[in-house]
């Protein structure tokens, strides 16, 4: 395994950090473990080298690598199950009122590998379902190609989706061969993986109604944090609803009004 140097290991903190808002700097160990096999077999003979490579390369698929390396993409379905009831139970009966035009605008900003979305998409379904033609395809996205590309296949294990309700499991997945289930084509259909990083600006043709970001601004230092957090207070409908981690929160000040432990609101107009 490759060690990394000093200066090395700071030009990667602040590169992650400039351009994905990751802060690395007390995980020396984790991106070592990660990267120093991956290098030696590579045939790398430094992280200074291979920092070169990533830099020069135009298609970005070292990036991607670099990317699936040194992030943690942990979810499963219900995960936060407390959320889900929320959104069932105040979300969706506030945006079945506040949408005049059916059109449902949710967005799940670090999706992961689809667990997240596929969750509200049997929600929507479930709530929408029998009230007319309604718009409630969703966006998801994420800074991997990598647990995008699984996200959209929509297969998982049976352990998986253990503490999904019964009926869900019969109505939106079905048997495949292997053991392994899938999200049927409707859900699937109701849900758009897209590339997209924090970093950058939040344009999007509609306001959202509500805005899943849970268990990725832990990785973000205070002010990223902060900005990230305006810019989709900016991104969203007047009387619309952040969802953050159980383990994270929206430092004061802002201009998001608390509703509960890790869930926020657009004040009305």
């Amino acid at each position: 395994m490759i060690k990394i140097k000093d200066e090395e290991f700071e030009f990667l903190v602040a590169y992650m950090k400039k351009h994905f808002g990751i802060n690395l700097s007390a995980k020396r160990v984790l991106l070592e473990g990660r990267l120093g096999n991956y290098l030696a077999q590579r045939g790398f003979g430094s992280y200074a080298d291979y920092f070169k490579v990533l830099q020069a390369d135009k298609s970005g698929n070292e990036l991607t690598n670099l990317l699936n390396r040194v992030t943690t993409n942990h979810t499963y379905f219900m995960r936060e199950a407390e959320h889900f009831e929320f959104f069932s139970r105040t979300v969706c009966p506030w945006m079945e009122q506040a949408s005049k035009n059916r059109d449902l605008r949710i967005w799940c900003a670090a999706s992961s590998t689809g667990e997240e979305p596929y969750t509200l998409a049997m929600i929507l379904h479930d709530y929408f379902g029998g009230k007319g033609n309604w718009d409630k395809v969703l966006l998801a996205t994420d800074i991997s190609q990598k647990v995008l590309d699984h996200a959209k296949e929509g297969i998982y294990t049976k352990e998986s989706i253990e503490k999904i309700p019964e009926h869900w499991k019969k109505k939106y997945f079905t048997q495949l061969p292997n053991d392994n289930v899938q999200v049927v084509p409707e859900i699937r259909k109701q849900v758009v993986f897209r590339i997209f990083n924090l970093m950058d600006s939040i344009k999007f043709k509609e306001p959202f109604h509500t805005i899943f970001c849970r268990n990725v601004m832990i990785y973000f230092d205070a002010p990223t944090k902060a900005a990230v957090v305006e810019r989709m207070y900016d991104a969203m409908r007047p009387g619309g609803y952040l969802f953050v981690g159980h383990t994270e929160s929206v430092a004061r000040p802002t201009r998001f009004e608390y509703v509960m432990p890790s869930i926020y609101q657009k004040g009305k107009a």
